[in-house]
């Protein structure tokens, strides 16, 4: 835990160095309020997400403590792991403990044997990620807040719930940032009808209360 710790204050000082601090209230910004309009999740699935996440990583930290890397995912309540660790036997070990998970739909064992990575490392890989979700904010037709980016060792995991022409789009965008050697995609494909059915129902949770009336 003390390694992700400082790796993520390494990633907040090599972030800063890139971007202005007015840059990054802008994108914070943006982000803010498009996360509202553009995730497809609903709130219970979204939430769903952030347990599975929080529980499968805690006990595989628990599990393999400084002997392994791992990175949990969890978007659509389909799982990916990625990182590192010292052999075969752990990467089947992680998989099969978040296929356990009574949430878990689905998952994406993309988990490296072999060294863990450097702190630098995965500053770079911190880096990589903001600089394609800057270009995913500032590109028309793409709904970057109902997907989420993951970039290891300069290799980039998309998933999320798009169209065929948004998931082109977003492997496009990721593909053509410098800096990315390959670009992974698990996406959810669904039609454009679909599309506007969940963008209808986003707005319709939006407009109810969020309190109960006062009497």
């Amino acid at each position: 835990m003390r390694i992700k710790l400082f790796a993520k204050v390494l990633a907040a000082l090599t972030l800063t160095s890139f971007l202005s601090s007015c840059a990054v209230v802008a994108v914070g910004g943006v982000a803010a309020g498009a996360s509202v309009m553009a995730d497809r999740r609903t709130p219970a699935v979204q939430a769903i997400d952030k347990g599975i996440g929080l529980e499968v990583e805690n006990a595989l930290d628990k599990k393999f403590g400084d002997s392994a890397h791992i990175n949990v995912t969890s978007f659509n309540q389909k799982v990916l792991l990625t990182g590192e660790v010292k052999d075969a036997d752990m990467k089947e070990q992680a998989a099969a403990y978040a296929k356990a998970n009574k949430n878990v739909r689905s998952v994406f064992n993309e988990l490296v044997i072999g060294p863990v990575s450097t702190y630098s490392a995965r500053a770079n890989d911190s880096y990589l990620e903001s600089k394609i979700k800057t270009q995913m904010i500032f590109t028309d037709k793409l709904p970057s807040n109902s997907m989420t980016i993951v970039a290891e060792g300069s290799s980039v995991y998309l998933m999320g719930i798009l169209t065929e022409n948004e998931a082109e789009i977003a492997k496009k965008v990721a593909s053509n940032t410098n800096g990315v050697k390959d670009v992974y995609a698990y996406f959810d494909i669904i039609s454009e009808a679909e599309k506007t059915r969940l963008e209808k129902q986003g707005k319709a949770d939006e407009s109810q209360p969020t309190s109960p009336p006062k009497y």
